[in-house]
């Protein structure tokens, strides 16, 4: 009866949940200013980056710090696949005859960048994942240092460490947030599949999941394949939103406020990790708009740039001393507790199964 009553709690709780968000899209298409709309889009990129991040970094244990090499890889990938014909003539005069006339949509180019992004990782995360502790987050690091000098000297391709332009203004709220719920949804999917505990027993103890019979590296590659994918699928709503970009800008500076993010949310925890992205990106924009300097109660205070990395970096000290678990530690946020509290046949129905149980 109480796997009867759960499985209603979340199917009532996703149509809820869509339905929710849905309205909240269709509010701020139609009755946001653009400012709120790009913040939104912001905070949505964030949460797909944050949320395929957790699912390495907080349910393997493998620190990676890599992972915005992926995210470049989305960028320049979808750029090539959709741009017009005509548009790559102008802006990358020598692509091979191949890549020069290939013009796809946007959807096909999202999961084909996603895809490439998911082998470029097995095949990099077949040797980096066998290492442990903080060897493989330098390996990871290494990578993106790689892709970083790829990018500069592939000019024919990526026109080097000059701006990419060329892009089409395809994305926008429903692309951002459709893919949120994907990723979520599958992130919570694979955390509650015989793989995700598999994720967990590694993270936990690799000795005692290795004497168990889990293959580590098998369940480390599988995680860092899909987060590969949806940063990859991240990156290129971000550059189709953007519409300008350079190598650049996927640098450290994007890994550490994911990183902070994902520790202020807790790892291990997928609700910790689209709270604390929605709140450090409102956090991080209040504090841009206030680097110029603002107005209060009559004294303008001077500009202030960089006040916004400061407090992050506070911010992500703070939670490494105080709360290394983050906010969620590794729990996630569920609407069952509060029902089975406040519907009464519910709560008799789990204090029954409890009594059965004991």
């Amino acid at each position: 009866m109480i796997e009867r009553w759960q499985a209603r709690v979340r199917a009532m709780s996703l149509l809820a949940g869509l339905a929710l968000l849905a309205l909240a899209l269709l509010g701020l298409q139609y009755g946001a200013s653009t400012y709120v709309q790009r913040v939104a889009v912001d905070i949505g990129i964030m949460i797909i980056l944050t949320v395929s991040l957790n699912l390495s970094n907080g349910y393997t244990g493998v620190f990676s710090l890599g992972h915005t090499g992926f995210m470049a890889l989305g960028a320049y990938g979808s750029a090539l696949l959709t741009m017009t014909p005509q548009v790559k003539a102008l802006n990358l005069p020598d692509l091979p005859a191949w890549l020069a006339h290939v013009h796809l949509g946007f959807l096909p180019a999202l999961v084909l960048v996603g895809l490439a992004a998911a082998a470029v990782a097995l095949a990099v995360g077949y040797p980096i994942l066998r290492l442990t502790g903080p060897y493989v987050a330098v390996a990871t690091l290494g990578f993106l240092v790689i892709v970083h000098i790829v990018i500069i000297n592939a000019q024919a391709y990526t026109r080097g460490a000059r701006t990419f332009l060329g892009l089409a203004p395809l994305t926008n709220l429903w692309w951002v947030y459709g893919a949120v719920v994907v990723t979520i949804y599958t992130a919570w999917r694979i955390v509650n599949s015989p793989i995700g505990r598999a994720m967990l027993a590694v993270r936990e103890d690799p000795v005692a999941a290795r004497g168990a019979g889990v293959d580590i590296l098998r369940a480390r590659l599988w995680s860092f394949a899909v987060s590969a994918f949806f940063t990859a699928v991240a990156g290129a709503l971000w550059a189709h939103f953007i519409l300008a970009f350079s190598a650049s800008s996927f640098w450290f500076a994007v890994t550490f406020e994911v990183i902070v993010m994902l520790i202020v949310g807790g790892l291990g925890s997928i609700s910790g990790s689209v709270a604390a992205t929605v709140a450090l990106s409102i956090l991080s924009e209040v504090l841009r708009n206030a680097e110029r300097g603002v107005t209060l109660f009559g004294y303008h205070t001077p500009a202030l740039y960089g006040l916004s990395q400061i407090v992050f970096a506070l911010v992500f000290i703070a939670f490494i001393v105080y709360r290394p678990q983050g906010l969620f530690g590794d729990r996630e946020f569920s609407l069952w507790p509060i029902l089975a509290r406040w519907y009464p046949p519910l709560r008799e129905a789990v204090m029954a199964g409890r009594q059965l149980a004991e």
